[in-house]
């Protein structure tokens, strides 16, 4: 009896009498993240960590989650405070290239209009009974811009920060399923035909100024965006003054390695099943869709508006990528126009809109802040 009586207690020790339903289901969602990352290559740098870790934290009574414990640190440092948001911007600067974007400032109109979705989402949530600030924090998943999700969730409402950043990624991640419907749906075969004139050269001083100006102007206007814009830009200038290939080669490669790595952690970390499991996340989840779907449509009705008064059309194609999800988006576009014309390349004029998109989701995150913190 003595021996049945030690072998029970090491049994109640373990996870299995804790073990229930909700965790099995959390269990099945982290290895549906990584199977669209590694068998669908959605995202799968994000979509890999994040997996595991909604498969890690969903292991009962594992010592993970407490204070001082590893997830549990990983979600202090990578979501409750600034610097991972910000860092992962610096790196996303250092491997942009505005060039597109210059040689083309039209496009940043329909980075602008691909933030319909932040706005139609931010009203729909406050109609749906959320507070101001949760509304706000839903809304900004339509850019599809998962450091912005989380820089101004962090500030507006820390208890929805992982639930809204969970639903931001997601969606960065399905990109090529959400948004090839919807472009199609709304242009015909031949807008979807139409082939844009190759960009003009754009000058070294051109890229080196661009960062600067950039920096001067979203700061002076939203104060609230300097810490994103400004680490964003100062890669950009990394990456453009050819002077500090050190500084360039750590901020795309092994800086930004690191911060994915604990943000994919930190963000996985928020999914447990008590807390996922019930009707408010998966209605953001619901949102976010709603929102990135507008966001979608404003970019491409946008640019068929521009149409109208323009003699060299655009692609309306283009107008998708104005969403913040690079380069992923662009590529989309690329895709579904090649699907129409074989012989249409349309990448690097989608890449203008694409940029502008990050640029637009951080001044619509900064103006948030600006009226509600």
């Amino acid at each position: 009896m003595h021996l049945l009586n030690v072998l029970y207690e090491i049994y109640l020790k373990t996870g299995i009498p804790h073990l229930d339903y909700r965790y099995v289901i959390m269990w099945l969602i982290g290895c549906l993240f990584m199977y669209l990352a590694i068998k669908k290559d959605f995202e799968p740098l994000l979509l890999v960590p994040i997996g595991f870790s909604i498969f890690l934290v969903n292991m009962p009574i594992a010592p993970l989650t407490g204070p001082g414990q590893l997830i549990n640190l990983f979600f202090k440092y990578g979501l409750e405070t600034e610097i991972i948001p910000c860092l992962i911007f610096l790196g996303i600067g250092a491997l942009t290239d505005f060039g597109p974007m210059i040689a083309n400032p039209k496009t940043l109109l329909l980075g602008a209009a691909a933030q319909l979705g932040v706005y139609v989402a931010f009203f729909g949530s406050i109609f749906f009974g959320f507070t101001i600030k949760e509304a706000a924090s839903i809304g900004i998943i339509g850019g599809a811009d998962g450091p912005t999700t989380i820089y101004l969730a962090s500030a507006l409402a820390p208890h929805m920060m992982g639930m809204v950043a969970v639903a931001a990624y997601s969606y960065m991640a399905m990109v090529p399923l959400i948004q090839p419907p919807i472009m199609k749906l709304l242009t015909s075969e031949a807008e979807r035909k139409i082939r844009m004139k190759q960009l003009r050269p754009v000058t070294k001083t051109e890229k080196i100024i661009f960062p600067l100006v950039a920096t001067v102007v979203i700061c002076l206007l939203t104060p609230d965006a300097a810490p994103l814009m400004g680490l964003f830009m100062i890669g950009n200038l990394f990456r453009e003054c050819k002077v500090v290939d050190r500084l360039l080669k750590t901020a795309q490669n092994d800086l930004l390695n690191i911060v994915t790595i604990v943000l994919g952690l930190a963000v996985g970390s928020t999914m447990k099943a008590e807390v996922f499991l019930s009707p408010k996340p998966l209605f953001i989840f619901f949102l976010g869709l709603v929102a990135f779907a507008f966001s979608t449509f404003g970019g491409v009705l946008f640019a068929k508006i521009m149409n109208l008064f323009l003699k060299e059309k655009i692609n309306p194609l283009i107008g998708s990528a104005g969403v913040s999800a690079v380069p992923m988006a662009a590529r989309v576009s690329q895709k579904v126009g090649q699907e129409a014309d074989p012989k249409n390349f349309l990448l690097m004029h989608a890449m203008g809109p694409n940029v502008a998109g990050v640029i637009g989701t951080a001044v619509a995150a900064g103006t948030f802040l600006a009226m509600l913190k």
